[in-house]
């Protein structure tokens, strides 16, 4: 059969699917939030016909929004196949707050949209406009299912509607025709043929291994040791802590934003990266949340999963499926000195870029195309919560003229995982979303405060004041009380300075 027909998807996206329960919707969004400007009417609200005329005009470059879940008969995977019956009105959504509206009030109205799961039958994705913010503000609040795409693959769709400049012009949308689906019997008789195949796949890229591979029994003892490292966390579990067991189906989201200036002046100072910097206020936050809870910090095994974005090169920009590995970073929580803390976290992330884990990770997700690995079951027991971080742009966007002010993210649950942190860094701020089960942490508001206070701690050992601008310079700028490598720039900001973004590198990888 031809394939332009559908699209298989990979077993990742797939399984995205697979760990989707009732309390566990797989989706993840953000709300963003957006000063009216050219988009205000006179009557308080927003021009949502010309917004939706907008979105129509440029779904064409995005096929994977207009296309729909059908099953192969016989088999727990899905493929992609255009959708019919595409409707614009069920994605794009007009709603209001009771003028003038909060910020507390766009949280709850956040939470409640994120609990919803998705209607299958329908392309996985919805866009909410929120009016009548005060201030002359509205929000939008999207979501996407992450089979569909990663964080990384989300600012690239954003691409295609913001622009960076308050002006703005509308093309004609070209006539949708869809593809026609593949029959049950085309389906079957292609996924025998995959796996007829996959015996010659697999010497392909054991040859391609092998031609890439300079030092392959020092590779070979690389991933061998990592592999071990991941095994050694399930064997090992993580500590049982108020954030973690089961999953409620209703949601709490909150935010905050940090300068991305302060956050540079604070990386400087220690001699690490942002995202040694992000995590070290997850870090000092979760410790003073157990004192709360009254749960002991000292000897807590508390770990993070984060992703690392393993996008190739030629897919850069390309929005549709999941480019993703994971890091396991282990907190240190029971330590009390920020300095110490940040020292420690950014020895072990200096130690994953060298262990090859995200490869490792990459690896099991590669076999998962050949067995039937559950990895949500895997994954219980070797981490406490889950921090994605995305790089934003630098420069300010605008959507149909409307200035974009703030961005948060809202990563989706995980089984046995109360709270998600999704940062992304946006135009000289650096904007914190958190998401909650209501059940396990209905406090959130006070775990953001915990982080905001982490944060203005870590500062203050490192003697960089917090100005939002440029920060106070120190004679001796503090060191962490470690010694420490200061982790390599690997991309330039807008403004010209070379730093790392909050997205660490993925390892350098060879087969």
């Amino acid at each position: 059969m031809a394939h332009y027909k559908y699209e298989r998807l990979s077993a990742q996206d797939n399984g995205f699917l697979l760990w989707e329960k009732p309390n566990l919707p797989m989706h993840g969004g953000a709300t963003s939030i957006f000063k009216a400007g050219s988009l205000a009417t006179e009557d308080g609200g927003i021009d949502f016909p010309t917004i939706k005329r907008a979105i129509a005009s440029i779904l064409h470059k995005i096929p994977r929004y207009r296309e729909k879940l059908m099953w192969i008969p016989g088999e727990e995977h899905a493929v992609w196949v255009d959708d019919p019956h595409f409707n614009l009105d069920y994605h794009v959504r007009h709603t209001a707050l009771p003028r003038p509206g909060s910020d507390a009030q766009l949280k709850q109205l956040a939470a409640r949209i994120a609990e919803r799961p998705m209607d299958r039958a329908r392309p996985l994705w919805e866009i909410w406009f929120v009016e009548g913010l005060q201030d002359g503000r509205f929000a939008t609040v999207g979501r996407t299912h992450h089979c569909m795409v990663d964080g990384a693959g989300g600012m690239a769709l954003a691409q295609n509607l913001f622009s960076t400049t308050p002006e703005y012009s509308i093309h004609e949308a070209p006539r949708y025709v869809p593809r026609p689906h593949p029959s049950n019997a085309e389906l079957r008789r292609d996924e025998w043929a995959r796996l007829l195949g996959m015996p010659l796949r697999a010497v392909g890229g054991l040859r391609d291994f092998a031609r890439d591979t300079e030092d392959i029994p020092g590779e070979l003892a690389e991933r061998a040791r990592a592999f071990a490292q991941l095994a050694s966390y399930k064997v090992i579990p993580t500590s049982d802590t108020p954030l973690n067991g089961e999953v409620g189906p209703h949601r709490v989201i909150d935010w905050m934003k940090f300068s991305l200036a302060d956050v540079k002046a604070i990386r400087r100072a220690c001699g690490c990266s942002v995202n040694d910097v992000v995590l070290a206020t997850v870090t000092g936050a979760v410790r003073d949340f157990m004192v709360r809870r009254q749960v002991r910090p000292e000897g807590l095994e508390f770990r993070v999963a984060t992703p690392v974005n393993v996008r190739p090169e030629r897919d850069q920009g390309r929005p549709a499926g999941n480019h993703v590995s994971t890091w396991i970073v282990p907190l240190p929580v029971s330590q009390a000195d920020p300095l110490e803390q940040i020292a420690t976290i950014h020895s072990e992330t200096e130690e994953l870029k060298k262990s090859h884990q995200a490869t490792a990770v990459e690896m099991v997700e590669a076999l998962h195309e050949w067995l039937p690995i559950d990895f949500q079951s895997l994954s219980v027991g070797t981490q406490n919560a889950y921090v994605t971080n995305v790089p934003g742009p630098q420069l300010p966007l605008y959507l149909l003229g409307a200035e974009l002010q703030e961005i948060y993210i809202q990563a989706p649950l995980l089984e046995n995982l109360g709270m998600t942190i999704g940062v992304l860094s946006y135009c000289g701020e650096v904007c914190w979303g958190f998401t909650g089960d209501y059940d396990r942490i209905p406090d959130i508001g006070d775990f953001v405060k915990l982080a905001q206070g982490s944060f203005e701690r870590l500062a203050e050992a490192a003697g960089v004041r917090l100005e939002g601008a440029a920060p106070v310079e120190v004679s001796e700028p503090a060191k962490p009380k470690k010694k420490r490598r200061a982790a390599k720039s690997s991309n330039a900001e807008a403004a010209g300075e070379k730093t790392e973004d909050t997205v660490p590198p993925a390892p350098a990888q060879s087969g």
